[in-house]
């Protein structure tokens, strides 16, 4: 398994727990499980281009101000 792929799959556990958190309001949980989506998309051909995606939609709603710090924050351990 490549690194990308690696880091992807961090990225996704990190975002899973982010859309599994009712304390995060429900735009970001699904800007979050959008960004899954684009992560795990087998149509879309190289890492990159999938990463570049979902980095577009968690841009989004990274000035949101509704986001609480932990959800902004959050690290995979």
């Amino acid at each position: 398994m490549s690194t990308a792929e690696e880091k992807a799959k961090q990225a996704i556990q990190v975002l899973t727990m982010i859309s599994e958190d009712t304390s995060v309001p429900r735009n970001i949980r699904r800007a979050a499980s959008e960004s899954i989506a684009a992560l795990n998309d087998s149509k879309v051909e190289g890492m990159a281009v999938r990463a570049s995606n979902a980095i577009s939609i968690l841009d989004e709603i990274s000035q949101d101000p509704n986001c609480p710090l932990h959800a902004r924050t959050k690290q995979s351990c």
